[in-house]
């Protein structure tokens, strides 16, 4: 070999060794002191994460019908920037969106075009379908189309439709209670969330043997309802027969125990929160929220607490005409016009006279007038578990104008809501013990343990004597006075009509507050109407409703019919 074509050859060797020392050199960069680094950057660039949303706990009456419930469903998103780039499997596939679009609307009924039109795009996040089934999800995910995301969401369901819906409320799309108990009770229905990471493919499945964590998702604790939900059902559906065989612009009812437990509370309109509406953030019951003035209903106040001063008794006389006159010259009236009356107190009770009540009323003081009305619940907040409720509203006598002194006496100057008026009456119901209205039975955990909601101990306001006089005084009006249309056969039944004027706008609020049966009281039911036009009286448009509703709670509790005779005072002498 010639020297000339030797140096060549040694150059060539000594070149191409270089370069598999730089080869090597880089490879080992790159295997070595650069592996585990690029090694991360890859397995990160496969994972993908997605959050796991914990179930929300159920909300179910009594006993355990379930009312509002969390069920699978699914999201279809879009990346749109991966569009463009898929391709056809098969000949007779388009690429693009549009053939993406081609594979996925018949599996989400929907239009192909209007579907591919979603597809396109610069973003890299967009809603293409929501509330999808679990098996339509199951098919979607099995196309494997990159860019294409499924992901589990809880979505919430209320299988008894509107039925309770003025309590239960609904939630916003990020499943956080937007009114009623949903909204009052969401922090423990609302789970906690969890979240899922793996390795994907290409087409976005997971990889077998690949990386694979994650936090597992809590589910929220369920709540039982006091509710009985069938009965709820019934006192909605005859609310609203009433309010429109009576005219009414509205109206609600409560039906509850004397310690407290709510029954059933309806009120005219309710929604379903399986759609809602526009309803916004708030709260959704009129029954504690909208207040009015109670009318003879509150009469029950003014004469408990004259017998627990002891400046009355059942049988004392009295001579009643149609009018009084206030010191200020002022005209109170009765319902009607009648000549002097002779009546005991019951009989003043029974046929709801104001001047009657004045007559006994006066003898309290007007501070003591003030403080059994703030005992029984009035100007305060019964403490129910619902959003939006109103104290209603009770001044201080020395706030009290003109006749007000006299009007309280009879239910005039002062605001109610109704669950309040209807907790008046299951004081007295209660033997004089005031116990805090509510909807909550208790707790279960996600392991099917439950908890009973502690309650917090009642308040006296009368005592036991005086509340038994009450109820006698009451069933008295169900029997000779203005409560006739309340009776319910085969139980003796205690209640109290009312009729309020209003002012602004003009109208009435006409109401019948009971309670059954009275020799061993277990419902409180009130049924409040807001401007009848076929009568104005709580006797005609209230108390059928009150008497059909009651009648019904007694045979779903499961109650006995009255098993001891009356014993009435006398109403007139």
């Amino acid at each position: 070999m010639q020297p000339a074509s030797r140096g060549r050859v040694l150059t060539l060797a000594l070149t191409f060794a270089l370069l598999l020392v730089l080869f090597a050199g880089r490879l080992v960069y790159v295997q070595v002191l650069k592996g585990p680094e690029i090694a991360e950057q890859a397995r990160a660039a496969r994972m993908t994460s997605y959050q796991v949303l914990g179930a929300r706990g159920e909300i179910t009456d009594a006993d355990g019908v379930v009312l509002a419930t969390s069920v699978e469903r699914y999201t279809i998103a879009v990346d749109q920037t991966k569009m463009a780039t898929y391709r056809a499997r098969g000949s007779d596939g388009e690429d693009g969106p549009a053939g993406v679009a081609a594979r996925l609307a018949p599996l989400l009924g929907a239009n192909p075009a209007e579907l591919g039109g979603r597809l396109v795009g610069e973003r890299t996040f967009v809603y293409v379908q929501k509330n999808v089934l679990p098996e339509v999800a199951r098919e979607i995910r099995a196309l494997r189309i990159d860019g294409i995301m499924v992901d589990k969401v809880a979505d919430r369901v209320y299988p008894k439709g509107a039925v309770a819906g003025n309590m239960l409320g609904f939630v916003n799309s990020s499943g956080h209670g937007l009114q009623g108990l949903e909204l009052t009770l969401d922090e423990r229905l609302h789970g906690a969330p969890g979240h899922e990471s793996f390795e994907r493919g290409r087409g976005g499945q997971p990889i077998p043997g690949g990386v694979s964590e994650g936090t597992p998702a809590r589910t929220g604790d369920s709540v039982r309802l006091t509710l009985k939900s069938d009965l709820q059902y019934k006192a909605q559906a005859e609310l609203e027969e009433q309010v429109a065989a009576t005219g009414a612009t509205g109206g609600a009812v409560v039906v509850m125990r004397p310690n407290g437990e709510i029954l059933a509370l309806a009120d005219s309109g309710s929604i379903d929160p399986n759609d809602p509406g526009e309803q916004g953030a708030g709260a959704l019951s009129a029954a504690v929220t909208q207040v009015f003035e109670p009318g003879s209903t509150s009469k029950v106040v003014t004469m408990a607490a004259a017998l627990e001063q002891g400046l009355v008794t059942p049988t004392d006389t009295f001579e009643v005409g149609d009018r009084w006159q206030t010191p200020h010259g002022e005209t109170i009236k009765d319902s009607h016009d009648h000549p002097v009356q002779r009546l005991t107190a019951t009989g003043i009770f029974a046929e709801s006279s104001n001047v009657g009540t004045i007559l006994i009323g006066e003898r309290l003081t007007k501070e003591q007038r003030h403080q059994y009305m703030t005992a029984f619940g009035f100007g305060s907040r019964t403490g129910i578990e619902l959003p939006g409720e109103s104290p209603g509203l009770l001044r201080t006598p020395d706030k009290w104008q003109g006749r007000d002194e006299y009007a309280v006496l009879f239910g005039q100057a002062v605001s109610v809501n109704a669950l309040q008026a209807a907790s008046v009456f299951a004081t007295i119901a209660n033997d004089g013990v005031r116990a805090e209205p509510h909807l909550i039975a208790g707790w279960e955990s996600p392991d099917g343990t439950f908890h009973p909601e502690a309650q917090p101990e009642g308040t006296r306001v009368v005592s036991s004597g005086t509340a038994d006089a009450v109820l006698s005084m009451m069933e008295s009006t169900v029997v000779d006075g203005t409560g006739s249309s309340g009776a319910i056969p085969g139980y003796r039944v205690g209640g109290k009509t009312g009729t309020a004027q209003k002012f602004d706008p003009a109208g009435y609020t006409s109401s019948f507050i009971g309670v059954a049966p009275v020799d061993d009281p277990q419902v409180v039911t009130a049924v409040i109407l807001h401007d009848p036009k076929t009568s104005i009286y709580g006797g005609t448009v209230a108390a059928p409703l009150f008497s059909s509703l009651t009648q019904y709670a007694l045979q779903q509790l499961g109650v006995a019919p009255s098993g001891v005779p009356a014993t009435l005072y006398p109403t007139t002498w």
